[in-house]
Parts: C-alpha cells; structure tokens; sequence
C-alpha cells in the first residue's frame, strides 16, 4: 500500500479538475441556464468516482470537489459578479454549502464502500495464496 504523502499531489489536483468542471457547468455553462439538478447530480456521480477509485484516501478529493462550489459562489458574492444563486446572500451560499456538503458525503461514503468491496475479495485472495 502506497503512503498517502505520495498520492496528495494526485489527489489534491484530480479535485481541483473536477470541482473546477462542476463550478464551470453549475455557473458558466450556457449562460447560467443549467438545472441545479444536474450539478447535484454532477457532484454525486464525481464524489462518488472518488471515493470508488481511492477508498478512504478518497476522502481528500472529495472535500476539495466539494469545497470548490461554495467557496465558486462566495467569490463572485465578494466580486460582486452576478450569480446564478439567489438570493445572492451569505445565508444562501451557507445552505448552498450545507447542501453540497452532504451530497458530496453521500457520494464519497457509497464510493468508498464499493471500493471496500470491490478490493475486499482480491485481498483475501492474496492471504490465501
């Protein structure tokens, strides 16, 4: 097993990828016009990835996923750009944030648990051989 300080780089830079293309689809995609539905379902599907591939080292990608959709709003809230959420408010962007936050535990949690099975049986396979 690889120690964690050789995967962070990874880890740091696919959630950054990733979060960035979420934010890209929930605020610049088609002028703003896109579902929030398919942002939920875009940070499931991505948090879900995560926590499959990696497991519980998973859980680093997941948090920087989701970090990067509330912490997307409170920039263009601080710049004063137009936004896609509204009411535009800090209270907003807090339930935003609390929202996404589960959303993106659910999906890590389920990833992580079909990565457990998934590598459960090949591990017994090696101590058995």
């Amino acid at each position: 097993m690889t120690p964690i300080r050789s995967k962070l780089p990874t880890l740091f830079g696919a959630g950054l990828v990733v979060g960035g293309a979420v934010v890209y689809v929930d605020n610049l995609a088609f002028e703003g016009e896109v579902s929030p539905i398919v942002t939920v379902a875009m940070l499931l599907a991505a948090t879900a990835i995560a926590g499959a591939v990696w497991g519980r080292r998973g859980w680093i990608a997941v948090a920087i996923i989701w970090a990067c959709v509330p912490l997307a709003h409170v920039v263009k809230h601080v710049l004063g750009l137009p936004d896609t959420l509204h009411p535009n408010t800090y209270m907003s962007i807090l339930f935003l944030a609390a929202f996404t936050l589960v959303v993106a535990v659910v999906g890590g949690g389920c990833g992580a648990f079909v990565h457990k099975l998934a590598i459960g049986p090949l591990r017994r396979e090696q101590e058995n051989a």
